[in-house]
């Protein structure tokens, strides 16, 4: 095994659950990199810890507050005096809420720029000068179909994500000259736990079956009628983080079932 400084290392906002639980991973399987783990989840310590025992990689937790840039300038910091550098962020925290613009509160407008948004650039401030200075670094940004296209009731969601987009461009072309690259992976609807509890609250309060609500509600735009999984989305990113993929930067990549193409 490597040492952990001879290993790269990846931080993944939001890795304790869902998509970036699904990441970390699919990273942790190759056992080269070690992980910084992030996320709301109590047993956070407990996450990290155990999956880098089961893949005899480096690990650590961080609980810091996206809407909090001292935080998170604080967990590349740790990051960094734990394992010596970091090669790749992922920004995969994010949050939603669905209403018509009348009624969304301001403080969910907010909350959700700020977590899907305001916290890459923070991060990816803190993360850049290292990365310039090594001449390596990879960005990489987990927007959403809705950073391509948009869907009624999600004006800060959609906005979010399209920034993500816009923002995952603009280092693109910053990066370029120091081997950093920075790209956007936009996933159509991914089978995690929080989805699950969502097929099951829309066919009580629809008065379907889950199925109907799958594929008329959830996969209606979808050409492929199945949800994306967080593997598909873990060995893009490893593409993407890898030196074959230095001259791919500044893209927003689908992986929607076919949503984008109509």
């Amino acid at each position: 095994m490597l040492s952990y400084h001879k290993m790269k290392t990846v931080l993944i906002t939001g890795s304790t659950s869902g998509i970036g639980l699904g990441i970390a991973r699919e990273f942790a399987k190759t056992r080269q990199y070690n992980i910084i783990f992030n996320g709301l989840e109590t047993n956070g310590g407990e996450i990290a810890a155990t999956i880098g025992h089961e893949f005899g990689i480096g690990s650590m937790y961080s609980g810091a507050n996206m809407l909090k840039p001292e935080e998170l300038r604080q967990m590349v910091n740790d990051g960094v005096v734990k394992f010596g550098k970091i090669d790749v962020l992922i920004n995969n925290a994010g949050i939603q809420h669905v209403s018509p613009i009348e009624d969304f509160p301001d403080e969910k407008w907010n909350a959700i720029i700020g977590i899907n948004l305001t916290s890459a650039f923070y991060l990816s401030k803190a993360v850049w000068p290292g990365m310039k200075e090594r001449k390596f670094g990879r960005i990489i940004n987990i927007a959403s179909a809705h950073g391509l296209v948009a869907s009624e009731f999600k004006s800060a969601y959609v906005a979010s994500k399209h920034g993500i987009v816009g923002f995952t461009k603009t280092l693109g072309l910053e990066g370029a000259p120091f081997n950093i690259t920075c790209n956007a992976i936009c996933p159509g609807y991914v089978k995690t736990p929080l989805v699950e509890k969502q097929i099951a609250d829309q066919a009580k309060a629809h008065n379907l079956s889950e199925s109907e609500v799958v594929n008329k509600v959830m996969l209606m735009k979808q050409a492929v009628k199945e949800f994306i999984t967080v593997e598909s989305l873990g060995q893009m990113a490893l593409f993407l983080a890898s030196e074959n993929a230095n001259t791919i930067t500044g893209t927003a990549i689908p992986i929607d079932g076919g949503w984008n193409a109509q």
